[in-house]
């Protein structure tokens, strides 16, 4: 079977995920290397620290397009749910590890959330509602969209996506998480510290 078309969107799609919105944004306004600043990645809170609101929204919508769009051109190609998924995968790795900028990029995060809403919109709905409560209950918005994307592959399972598409979304949940680990260790970190009131 040829699987040339399959091969060549799978390309693509790591190539578009290399193009990292937040370090050509910082780079053109500042002429510095966004890596080199603040959190250390190309994200989008990273350049919101040193660029502001609008450069937040544009790195998140941009981030967000890169990951809805080549995972829109396998449903439009009639290509096999595998290939899709490893569309997915493609440009998710092209965010955080982009060839041109010695595979160091962002947490993989809007990306994700873009690809995976072309896949099912009902997923990225649960996670904004997880996020959400999460958020209520400990106050720390990070905390709740780590935990949104932890509980993702669980809902997949739960709304009838086959095993393959689960195990996809389980490894795309472990590599944010792990590209977030700092930020897990701080918030864990914080949870075990001894409150200091009634001292």
């Amino acid at each position: 079977m040829d699987y040339l078309r399959e091969t060549a969107l799978i390309a693509a799609a790591y190539t578009l995920g290399c193009v990292s919105t937040g370090y050509y944004l910082v780079r053109f306004r500042m002429g510095e290397d966004v890596r080199r600043l603040g959190s250390g990645t190309a994200g989008a809170r990273n350049v919101g620290r040193l660029l502001g609101r609008r450069a937040l929204a544009l790195t998140l919508a941009a981030d967000a397009l890169k990951g809805a769009l080549p995972v829109t051109a396998a449903y439009a190609l009639d290509l096999e749910s595998w290939a899709a998924l490893a569309v997915v995968l493609a440009v998710v790795a092209g965010h955080m590890w982009p060839a041109q900028l010695g595979f160091h990029g962002g947490k993989g995060l809007a990306t994700t959330m873009g690809a995976v809403a072309v896949l099912d919109y009902r997923l990225v709905l649960a996670a904004f509602a997880i996020a959400g409560v999460a958020w209520l209950v400990s106050r720390n918005s990070t905390a709740g969209a780590l935990g949104a994307v932890a509980l993702t592959p669980a809902v997949a399972a739960l709304a009838g996506h086959p095993p393959f598409a689960v195990m996809t979304l389980a490894i795309l949940a472990a590599l944010i998480l792990l590209a977030h680990r700092a930020n897990l260790q701080s918030i864990f970190a914080n949870d075990a510290a001894p409150s200091s009131e009634g001292a």
